[in-house]
């Protein structure tokens, strides 16, 4: 064993040392007086493993041994990342572990984990009925923990950069031409939420910024909406409404958070709509638990996302005589009508709040392959055939 040299406080907790041999050493001393160190080639290194640790051992968050299985590391993985990811995503990343990791990964030794292994336990899943797209995130997953081990120093590499994983097939995009878009406005007169659909196929919003919209976010003298929540549901109903277990949650990434701009129609709607709520409220009585949603159920709460398609969406699809589309193919048709109308890409992206234009132009290369080849035809014209 090398000899190490004297090492230095952090913000005094832990120590960090160079050893004989040139490498660095951090050292902390946990909560039940067991020590954990990690090595690295510069300070920066193991500080930063230092910092990691000292950080779970905060927040009572168990550090994983030197001689760890997949499951506990997959444990203490899923305490740390509980407080940095939703709520929602937690659940299932902890689904994924508990269903398919543990039973088929959990007592391999992490110093026994190797990329053959892993594609062998893709291939598995996949043989089981496992579709590639949920394969994939069995893959990130484990990449993701991996990578955590690595700053553990549990780990001298995430062997799952040398996996690969199956690619899933890219469903092809089902969304309403323009035919189907006014029969699906037509039969859409008169319901009690007809604002939503318009304003779902004019602005491309989500099923959840939609039932999460409220009217302190909407300007109509402007016709603008701003996105700022997202309505979903958790398993963990003591976060919200405990009865229903929805809860508002912040947009995933800061391009969800968003500006929409709002069509005359739709403007039009969303008055007639607020003229229809007033009228619902007074029906309600004392029973309105007003929370200023835009679209909320009938007593004012947020609304189910299953009401929304069951009692609402699929029926009216229905008496359009339409196919039955995904709520969400309202807004690969808005984008799709947008693009199609020669829109910049770079406004649908802004508009659809997707983090980058890359994203948009890769999600819709079926229209933009059209507008390819309008482009061609405009410079035939332009140069008249002459070369």
């Amino acid at each position: 064993m090398p000899r190490r040299t004297t090492g230095k406080r952090a913000n005094g907790e832990g120590t960090i040392a160079r050893r004989s041999d040139g490498r660095w050493v951090a050292a902390v001393t946990l909560s039940d007086g067991t020590r954990r160190f990690a090595y690295g080639k510069t300070r920066d290194e193991v500080a930063r493993k230092l910092r990691d640790m000292l950080h779970a051992n905060d927040a009572n968050v168990p550090i994983p041994g030197r001689r760890e299985t997949v499951d506990s590391l997959m444990r203490s993985w899923l305490d740390v990342v509980k407080t940095r990811v939703r709520q929602r995503t937690w659940e299932r990343y902890e689904q994924l572990t508990r269903v398919h990791v543990t039973p088929a990964l959990g007592r391999v030794k992490l110093g026994d984990l190797t990329a053959q292994r892993l594609e062998r336990f893709y291939a598995d899943r996949l043989a089981t009925g496992l579709s590639a797209r949920t394969v994939r995130h069995l893959h990130v997953l484990l990449h993701a923990a991996l990578r955590q081990a690595m700053r553990w120093d549990l780990v001298a590499r995430n062997v799952a950069d040398l996996a690969k994983a199956p690619r899933p097939e890219q469903k092809e995009m089902a969304v309403l031409t323009p035919d189907q878009v006014e029969r699906f406005v037509a039969a859409a007169r008169g319901d009690r939420l007809e604002a939503l659909y318009i304003v779902a196929v004019t602005t491309g919003m989500r099923a959840g910024e939609l039932l999460a919209l409220r009217w302190a976010d909407v300007d109509l003298d402007n016709a603008v909406a701003v996105v700022r929540r997202s309505v979903q549901r958790s398993k963990a109903g003591a976060t919200g409404d405990r009865k229903t277990g929805l809860v508002m949650v912040e947009p995933k990434t800061k391009k969800s958070r968003r500006p929409v701009a709002l069509s005359q129609g739709a403007v039009r709607s969303l008055r007639a709509h607020r003229a229809a709520q007033a009228a619902e409220r007074l029906v309600a009585g004392d029973e309105w638990d007003d929370q200023d949603l835009v679209f909320p159920n009938r007593v004012g709460r947020p609304m189910e996302g299953g009401d929304l398609l069951n009692v609402w969406y699929r029926p009216l699809l229905k008496r359009a005589g339409l196919p039955r589309l995904r709520f969400h193919d309202l807004r690969h048709t808005a984008a799709t009508l947008l693009l199609a109308a020669k829109v910049s890409p770079k406004v649908a992206q802004e508009l659809l709040g997707h983090s980058t234009v890359a994203f948009t132009l890769d999600q819709y290369s079926h229209v933009i392959e059209g507008m390819q080849r309008e482009a061609a035809g405009v410079m035939d014209a332009l140069l008249g055939g002459g070369i």
